[in-house]
């Protein structure tokens, strides 16, 4: 069964509304009435759809883009393909932020259970099998797989899915998700609430609405206070076999891959996609939209700001080659182990 979605989409929108809500302008000779009908990433949007550029890194998309409509900065407003609309703005990213929000009103709040409502809504549905604690609480639509159990104090949001053999932990909070099997959950773990997204600008920072979903396959693991946030167009995805230690912190629109190991403290920012069977030692990070390829291995305490290839290891901040951040240890304490026996001060006195 195709899952409904999170949440409720407004429009479709002419271009000219479009360009008034997100202050662009619409080239010369445009259609205004032309009615694109969703904000899309830009390798995925059609020709009814709108998308956005904002970091040259994804200026190569533009070739093969078929959006109907972009929001782009006037000096990359010849870059843009013939069939696609140059809405041209001086901030991309906070034009996006409100078409967003013309698109999806919604998509600022959670949907919560009504005052009074029971425990378990009445439109949620429960395998035989599926085994609910008292105090915890399932949102409408929301559906539990056989074998399943959700402790005390969990919350299970409304249209989440969760599938079979699984555990949800005590006060562990799940929204905008679609879990698969054999799942473990620990106490404290939220998945599911808004990335951290915001147009930043001189008058204050905008927040972006973020309508993405996360997906977790089979037979992942997720320690205590670990936090997951959804996507904001595209899912946060943790693929299976993965496991993750205690507070864990992974941003929106993420990409993990099969079977890693994400030890205590790390921190993954948005729109990193680690290949299967990476490792992060504890307290490890990543700077946002860099790819990490299979098998690599990033030293504890150490941080990554560009790519890492295939098989690496890496250590230091920034990352870099585990051998040569060896060498550069090394020296560094002999030079320091020098210098200090010569100037060490004298207290015999």
């Amino acid at each position: 069964m195709e899952h409904p979605g999170f949440f409720a989409k407004a429009g479709p929108f002419t271009v000219a509304e479009i360009a008034q809500a997100t202050g662009s302008e619409l080239p010369d000779g445009a259609d205004p009435s032309l009615r694109l009908s969703n904000v899309t990433p830009l390798a995925e949007a059609g020709p009814n759809e709108l998308s956005f550029v904002d970091n040259r890194k994804y200026l190569p998309l533009l070739e093969g883009a078929r959006a109907g409509a972009c929001l782009i900065v006037p000096g990359l407003a010849d870059r843009v393909p013939k069939g696609t609309l140059a809405l041209r703005t001086k901030a991309p990213y906070l034009g996006f932020a409100k078409a967003l929000a013309l698109f999806y009103p919604e998509g600022m709040r959670v949907r919560a259970a009504e005052p009074g409502a029971p425990a378990i809504d009445p439109t949620a549905v429960l395998e035989e099998g599926a085994e609910v604690e008292p105090g915890a609480i399932i949102g409408a639509g929301a559906r539990i797989g056989r074998g399943t159990r959700i402790a005390a104090g969990a919350v299970i949001g409304y249209r989440v899915c969760i599938g079979r053999g699984g555990y949800v932990g005590p006060l562990a909070t799940v929204t905008h998700a679609l879990i698969g099997d054999r799942v473990i959950i620990h106490s404290g773990v939220r998945i599911g609430q808004d990335g951290f997204g915001f147009a930043m600008g001189r008058e204050g920072h905008l927040k972006v609405p973020q309508i993405g979903r996360v997906i977790i396959q089979d037979d992942v693991e997720i320690g205590a206070n670990s936090t997951i946030d959804r996507g904001a167009l595209k899912d946060t995805i943790i693929g299976e076999g993965s496991k993750i230690d205690n507070l864990v912190q992974i941003g929106h629109n993420v990409v993990l891959g099969r079977h890693c190991v994400i030890v205590a403290q790390v921190g993954i920012s948005g729109s990193t996609e680690l290949g299967d069977f990476v490792v992060m030692g504890g307290q490890s990070g990543c700077v946002g939209h860099i790819k990490v390829g299979a098998a690599a291995q990033i030293a504890g305490g150490s941080h990554a700001k560009d790519d890492v290839p295939s098989g690496a290891r890496v250590g230091g901040t920034p990352a870099r080659p585990l051998k040569q951040w060896a060498r550069e240890i090394a020296t560094l304490t002999r030079l320091s182990s020098r210098k200090g026996a010569a100037d060490e001060p004298d207290l015999s006195s």
